[in-house]
């Protein structure tokens, strides 16, 4: 099986490497922050403000952030990116060791720092094909290995670790988060180059980022991907808005049993990271996709009418299992069959519009939830998750998948569809 023994390049180690200490110092952060809100003001809309100012750059500058990946060197982007954020996080660090530290300094630097994530992860969803070449079955493992690691880093070993440093002082997680920034800009400063895509006409930046835009919604396949994460999102945060309440006035958990909850699901994140490359060799990545958002589905279902904590923490394990293959196999498609010259663009098109409709989901948790029952919430985001796979199935169907393909790579290749694993070509469509 010619697909499974072709070797991922050196360069991709230090990728890997840069981006799991980079979760780590996340994660470290993730933990830290709001916890560093709250030793300043017990203000909840104080608090909510710090939050939101971490996604506030994707909903603003999200398109306009991929035209300028798309103009700039890939690697210096992403190296330049974390240097920065190294460096910006001294000014809060340093805040804090001098008793200064306030809430609008705090949010300014979650937004800046969503800024910095923003040109960062758009970089190197952009550069990660172009060091692979496009090999499908080759992003689908390097993906799979990259979101396991940011799974181990950032919702395991990260937030424990900022709890820790904070008992120390307020200033030593913002520390360690400017350290993993900064190990990985030295390590992406030393990726091989890749030299840029070919230029497009000169436009301004903003009919650039429009037509970066519009070549997703144009798209099936494409419209397809980005729907799934779009519409997933809306569920997932209805769950989420409801989940603490649901466990302790439902399931009897109390706060340590809540942690172990959400570790179930992470758990169940990486076991489906783990498998999502052999699910689309076995599947094939359209008919693997359609079934992973059915597993999604159901698990919130299952979730919805669990009797006790265990049952609950089984379906949240198998609803992480089926998001963990699917942020592999999805973004691994997208990266296979865009262009070089549009992949960032077409990369924070797609993260903007779940990070767009993402507050209609928590918005619509609460409302069930005070309107019905808190059980309501759970039941609708599974309905809604089921039928998002009905709309979207025939959308990255094998077939359409494959056409794709033939698309992206029309001299054959290790892109089409006909270079893959002989097992593929039986492999079953569900439309």
């Amino acid at each position: 099986m010619t697909s499974d023994v072709r070797k991922l390049p050196t360069g991709f180690g230090r990728l890997w490497t840069a981006q799991t200490i980079s979760s780590l110092g996340d994660g470290v952060t993730h933990a830290a922050l709001p916890l560093l809100a709250l030793t300043l003001t017990r203000n909840p809309m104080a608090l909510a403000i710090v939050t939101a100012a971490g996604t506030l750059p994707w909903l603003l500058f999200g398109v306009l952030g991929g035209a300028l990946v798309d103009r700039w060197d890939r690697q210096r982007t992403m190296w330049v990116t974390d240097t920065t954020r190294a460096v910006l996080l001294g000014i809060p660090a340093a805040a804090a060791v001098l008793d200064v530290l306030n809430i609008p300094l705090l949010a300014a630097a979650a937004f800046l720092l969503g800024l910095g994530g923003l040109f960062f992860d758009t970089a190197a969803t952009a550069y990660l094909p172009d060091l692979l070449r496009r090999d499908p079955a080759l992003l689908e493992r390097a993906n799979s290995r990259l979101r396991g690691a940011q799974t181990a880093m950032s919702g395991f070993a990260g937030p424990p670790v900022g709890s820790v440093l904070l008992a120390f002082g307020r200033a030593f997680p913002l520390l360690a988060d400017a350290v993993s920034f900064m190990l990985s800009a030295l390590l992406v400063r030393t990726l091989p180059a890749m030299p840029r895509p070919v230029p497009e006409v000169r436009e301004s930046l903003l009919r650039q980022a429009r037509a970066g835009a519009s070549y997703v919604f144009r798209d099936r396949v494409l419209l397809g991907l980005a729907l799934r994460p779009a519409v997933g999102n809306v569920a997932f945060l209805a769950v989420e808005t409801v989940l603490a309440l649901f466990a302790h006035d439902r399931l009897g958990i109390d706060t340590y049993g809540f942690g172990l909850l959400l570790t179930a699901e992470a758990t169940g994140g990486l076991l489906g990271a783990g498998l999502a490359s052999h699910l689309g060799r076995r599947l094939g990545t359209g008919t693997a996709l359609t079934c992973t958002a059915v597993v999604e589905g159901l698990a919130i279902l299952g979730l919805a009418a669990a009797p006790n904590p265990y049952v609950a923490g089984l379906a949240l394990a198998v609803c992480g299992a089926g998001m963990g293959a699917t942020m592999v196999l999805g973004p691994s498609l997208r990266q296979a069959i865009v262009p070089a010259h549009l992949m960032g663009r077409v990369a924070s098109t797609s993260r903007m519009l779940a990070m767009c409709v993402a507050p209609i989901g928590a918005f619509l948790g609460g409302w069930l939830a005070t309107t019905y029952d808190i059980r309501t919430p759970l039941y609708a985001a599974g309905v809604l998750l089921l039928v998002m796979t009905a709309v979207t199935a025939s959308m990255t169907s094998n077939r359409r998948v494959e056409a794709a393909l033939r698309a992206a790579f029309p001299a054959g290749g290790p892109g089409h569809p006909a270079y893959k694993d002989p097992a593929q070509e039986n492999a079953p469509d569900l439309l």
